[in-house]
């Protein structure tokens, strides 16, 4: 039982470190010795504890044990393991509370040791804390995507064998240790024989017993075992008393998360599922998580800094129309086509291919965050195209004509392109955003003067905008030399076209937002509403220090048309046919248009509020389907109204039994400048 005997002499080795920490943790309490001296004392623990680990994760298994015995064996080995990390983490507050001012050695030394152990791949038990409750295993909240305690222990309840890669075959009675759980239910974990992957959660069971067992190990070891932890809890409690202290911790706290989760591309990535340079989208987390990336955010007025006046809109006394501005960035370029882009594996299926774009210098997001959709042949699936100079009742999300204004003083400023999929995952319903690469196209040159307009072929670059040199492989399976050699010459291109544009649409760009990237089919669209803006705003107020709620359906409602693209395009398709029936004299008369522009928008504002409208949802064929048949429908109705009536925006429609709407809400169509404004 010599494997045993190994294990015993650590846990002796790790009762005398622990000794010693407690007595450095109550000398630090006390101020007994320099600061000096305790900071050394703590270092050397450092040093202790992890080599002390580093011997208890290298010890062999042996052979010919017995199951009942070699589970025993990694229960008190993992028990060892737990202690010595929490003593680990006691000694890293301590570290940073005692480092002198300034950077630390010691910190930077045990985040290579860190590092260092997420490379063996113990990455999974790096993020374990014993403070996790127990109840948190049987909920499914919304904590759940969360790496659990190391302590987690789950018995399977049936047999299991794993239908692909990537997942674990499991036999009843077996014990795993769950390393991540997931809200899709198919949780990663682990075996007692260290092999990895995901199982659902129905087919396991909590298994208390074996966390018992863990506890009275490690009380047959100390008997003081609870009166230190209730120490230890006083100790970790203190440092919170100080603002900047607690702030540390906190943060330590922070990056062993982020280095220690994993991600849903890391366990793709280790099926084969996705080739090497696919990562989680970067904008796509961005849309997401904050609203003010989106276009409809940058539509919206901008106050200047007395927060007293607007600072981008302003009116022509003269002409009554909204006064242009110029800045310093303002291109217009086309979308050609990306080639050579490889697609995911077996076992996703791809929902969208499109690629998200935006100002971008390097560091940071400059401007919203926009999206067109590609289109590819299913023989030629690695080429994409895009559709420029969008008309009729094609969709906007395809236009690859775009614009971008922006007045930014980076010398570095240029458009990112992000190269996405939406995809699902067929075993587990899993829905989720890959990014195949990304191209920057830097707007101007080493000089500073901008580059000229001709078509550019960017090189698409693996991994996300903030890494450098990762490539992308065309393929997940594996090649020879000369097939690498020749897969360097086809590696993916985005071909972009800047371009130069008529007199009108600069005179029309000239009248937007300072900051804005969108689709130059919807540039009329978007002057309309800047000027009904700027009426509202600097004409119809009693004065500029007003700022009450507006009743204004336009104003309050038009943002949320940029970001449901479709409800834009029905808006669009609606203006067009008002305009064919428009004399010249009439589309040259701004009061006349801003008239009929407020009727024709009534009708997209009914669709706004339909009860058989589904929401809004990205990639989802069957709701986008729905929505494309309840809007064309809704349209077709509208004409045979407005038909009859001859006018614009017939009202009969609203009122019709066959197109019911919701409940009439008073903030639907009030505008709130306050939290409107930037």
């Amino acid at each position: 039982m010599a494997f045993i005997q190994r294990l015993q002499l650590v846990q002796r080795e790790a009762d005398v470190v622990e000794r010693k920490v407690d007595r450095l943790v109550k000398d630090v309490n006390n101020t007994h010795g320099s600061k000096e001296e305790l900071f050394r004392r703590c270092r050397e623990l450092q040093i202790s504890a992890e080599k002390t680990l580093k011997a208890l994760q290298t010890l062999a298994k042996a052979d010919d044990r017995a199951p009942e015995e070699d589970m025993r064996y990694d229960r008190k080995k993992q028990a060892e393991e737990r202690r010595l990390k929490k003593m680990l983490e006691r000694l890293n507050t301590l570290s940073l509370e005692l480092s002198p001012p300034g950077p630390s050695a010691a910190a930077d030394n045990i985040s290579k040791e860190d590092s260092e152990d997420d490379g063996d791949g113990n990455s999974g038990d790096n993020n374990s804390s014993d403070d996790d409750d127990d109840d948190d295993d049987e909920t499914d909240g919304k904590d759940e995507d969360r790496a659990p305690s190391s302590s987690q222990f789950y018995m399977v309840l049936n047999d299991l064998e794993g239908e692909q890669e990537g997942d674990l075959s499991i036999q009843r009675g077996e014990v795993l240790r769950i390393i991540k759980k997931t809200s899709d239910g198919w949780w990663l974990a682990q075996n007692t024989k260290g092999y990895r992957g995901v199982v659902p959660k129905t087919f396991l069971k909590l298994d208390s017993e074996i966390d018992d067992e863990d506890e009275e190990d490690t009380e047959d070891e100390d008997e003081n075992d609870e009166d230190e932890e209730e120490e230890e809890d006083e100790v970790e409690e203190k440092p919170s008393d100080d603002q900047g202290k607690d702030s540390k911790v906190s943060n330590w706290s922070t990056v062993r998360k982020a280095l220690t989760q994993i991600d849903t591309t890391d366990v793709l990535s280790a099926m084969g599922a996705i080739p090497s340079g696919f990562r989680s989208s970067t904008l796509s987390k961005l849309l997401e998580e904050d609203v003010h990336f989106k276009c409809s955010h940058y539509v919206q007025p901008e106050l200047s800094g007395s927060q007293l006046s607007f600072k981008d809109l302003s009116l022509d006394t003269d002409t009554g129309r909204v006064r242009s501005r110029q800045v310093r960035t303002c291109v217009c370029f086309t979308l050609w086509s990306c080639r050579m882009i490889p697609s995911p594996g077996v076992g996703l299926q791809v929902l969208s291919r499109h690629i998200r774009l935006c100002a971008f210098d390097g560091t940071q997001v400059l401007s919203n965050i926009h999206t067109v959709r590609a289109s590819y042949n299913s023989k030629n699936p690695k080429t994409w195209t895009f559709s420029p100079m969008m008309s009729g009742i094609l969709p906007t999300l395809l236009d690859g004509d775009c614009f971008l204004r922006s007045d930014s003083l980076s010398p570095n400023l240029g458009i990112l392109f992000e190269l996405g999929v939406s995809f699902l995952r067929k075993s587990t319903g899993e829905r989720g955003e890959l990014s195949c690469g990304w191209a920057f196209l830097k707007l101007t040159d080493d000089t500073g003067n901008p580059i000229p307009n001709k078509t550019y072929e960017l090189q698409v670059n693996g991994g996300t905008p903030y890494e450098k040199d990762v490539i992308v492989e065309t393929s997940t399976n594996r090649k020879s030399v000369f097939q690498q050699m020749l897969q360097g010459k086809q590696q993916p291109k985005l071909n972009v076209k800047l371009k130069s544009t008529n007199s009108r649409t600069r005179a029309q760009l000239s009248l937007l937002p300072d900051t804005l990237l969108y689709c130059l089919n919807c540039v009329h669209l978007l002057v309309l509403h800047r000027q009904l803006l700027a009426d509202t705003l600097l004409i119809d107020r009693p004065t500029m220090q007003n700022a009450d709620p507006i009743s204004s359906p336009i104003l309050s409602t038009f943002p949320a048309l940029l970001d449901q693209t479709d409800l834009l395009d029905a808006l669009r398709i609606s203006w067009m046919e008002a305009e064919t029936n428009m004399s010249r004299a009439q589309k040259r008369d701004l009061t006349y248009l801003k008239q009929e522009f407020s009727k024709v928008y009534m009708s997209v504002y009914f669709l706004l509020n339909s009860p058989s409208l589904p929401c809004y949802r990205w990639a989802d064929p069957p709701s986008e389907e729905q929505r494309a048949r309840v809007i064309y429908a809704a349209l077709e109705d509208l004409k045979k109204y407005q038909h009859t009536a001859r006018q614009s925006g017939g009202p009969e429609i609203f009122f019709d039994s066959d197109h019911s709407h919701f409940a009439f809400d008073v903030q639907e169509c009030t505008f709130d400048l306050l939290n409107a404004a930037r």
